[in-house]
């Protein structure tokens, strides 16, 4: 594995068949920066952008409960509103949780959505919905999958419709792949754009820095051979033939510009967070999420249309070393409380004044979602099960109108008694913030069939 960032050296590990595999044809190695690369130089002018020149895409996987963030009911029984109070927002008669005090601040500038709506309770259903905008393709927790084609999320359709226009990829992900269980989730990718438009994804890591998966080299290639890409080259050639002689590649000028970016000093120092004025690095806060917004809003900075930022890998609470899902079927208010509410409510207002003083705000669109909510009752194991009839996110930034709430939920948070919306409305009104019309959509063979949120607008 390359690490980059607060490394103190870079390491080589090797990769089984299956995953070296998987690295030649999904990433950047293999395939998607290097065509990238290649499309920016052949491909035609890109679409003409909106008022949103990129967006910040924070995915709370598991799925924030409705009740305890942003659509408290007060006035409702003790086993439906829980333990937690209600404060104060800016917006004039709403409230949120007690335990976002610093985005209760925030929210003159944010708009919060109060009737979203899904169609399963399923992790791996509701994830590719929250991501694509459809279901198509979808595979859930038994292995079953869904007719039709997965679409593109929304990151690659950005990614097609802006166009390769810097040095890095239009469409970039830090964290690694969702997971329910031990099965990852069908919808993070290019679907039928194809897998061109995937993500390149970085992965930050407390202890080192920040990560580049795809760049798993076989072990027989030291850090010092590293540093001589024509071996790195010829290394990488050698070993995808000997793995699958099947899928033989030359490698061209394209991929040896690709690996030459991704080992440049500038992309180093374009991914190291150390560089960063600690304090700001303390203001976002020490956690895997807080620095991972950090780096998504270097990335906006240097001209990545489209991030996406993972608070997790897997939907479960406990797992990935203590920093998991919103998926709180158990013990929901103490983990609420102990980890994930502090980490969000300190970070997110971080990100949007650290957009607000550098002039990235008004064209950065941010938006915080999960896959799905809550259910309104609590369980007798002081938690909150899959619950996919009402659920809320925050939007903000990107020309958006905050100060607002969209949609209203019924006394229990249970369905939206108010101007209903699905995550395919939510897909439209993303595309429309960026500038991306029907018309383009059509072009690019892709039909959402959501429709834009005006009041956003």
């Amino acid at each position: 594995m390359l690490f980059l960032g607060q490394s103190r050296q870079r390491t080589c590990q090797g990769v089984s068949r299956r995953e070296f595999l998987q690295i030649g044809g999904s990433t950047v190695l293999g395939l998607t920066l290097a065509d990238l690369l290649k499309v920016k130089a052949n491909q035609a002018a890109p679409f003409q952008t909106g008022s949103a020149r990129a967006v910040i895409f924070l995915w709370l996987w598991g799925g924030p409960a409705q009740l305890d963030t942003w659509d408290p009911k007060p006035n409702a029984a003790m086993e439906f509103r829980g333990p937690f109070s209600s404060i104060p927002s800016r917006i004039p008669g709403t409230r949120i949780g007690e335990l976002f005090p610093q985005i209760a601040d925030w929210t003159d500038r944010i708009a919060i959505i109060r009737s979203l709506h899904t169609a399963s309770n399923d992790h791996g259903v509701a994830g590719t919905a929250g991501l694509t905008g459809s279901t198509a393709g979808s595979v859930n927790l038994g292995g079953a999958m869904a007719t039709g084609g997965v679409k593109p999320c929304l990151g690659s359709i950005v990614a097609r419709a802006k166009g390769f226009r810097g040095e890095l990829p239009p469409f970039m992900v830090v964290g690694g792949r969702l997971h329910q269980g031990k099965r990852a989730i069908a919808g993070e990718g290019g679907g039928t754009l194809g897998a061109l438009y995937d993500p390149f994804r970085l992965v930050y890591d407390a202890e080192r820095g920040t990560q580049i998966p795809a760049l798993q080299l076989p072990d027989n290639l030291s850090p010092a051979r590293l540093q001589n890409r024509q071996q790195l080259l010829r290394s990488l050639d050698l070993s995808r033939r000997s793995l699958d002689t099947g899928n033989q590649r030359t490698i061209d000028d394209y991929r040896a510009q690709a690996i030459a970016l991704l080992t440049s000093p500038e992309a180093t120092r374009m991914f190291d967070l150390s560089r960063e004025r600690p304090e700001l690095a303390d203001r976002y806060g020490r956690t895997r999420f807080g620095q991972s917004c950090l780096l998504a809003r270097r990335l906006v900075e240097h001209g990545v249309p489209f991030v996406q930022v993972n608070w997790s890998d897997h939907v479960e609470a406990e797992e990935d070393a203590g920093d998991g899902g919103w998926d709180n079927h158990y013990r929901n208010f103490q983990i609420m409380q102990d980890r994930q509410a502090p980490w969000l409510d300190q970070t997110l207002p971080a990100l949007l004044t650290d957009l607000q003083q550098r002039g990235l705000l008004q064209s950065t669109l941010v938006v915080a979602i999960g896959e799905f909510g809550r259910t309104p009752r609590i369980n007798d194991k002081a938690g909150r099960d899959h619950w996919e009839h009402c659920y809320s996110a925050l939007i903000a930034g990107g020309g958006v109108r905050g100060g607002q709430v969209i949609g209203e939920s019924d006394a229990r948070a249970e369905r939206p008694r108010l101007r209903p919306v699905t995550p395919a409305d939510l897909a439209a009104s993303v595309m429309h913030a960026v500038g991306i019309t029907t018309e383009q959509m059509a072009t690019l063979g892709i039909n959402s069939g959501g429709q834009v949120i005006q009041e956003l607008f």
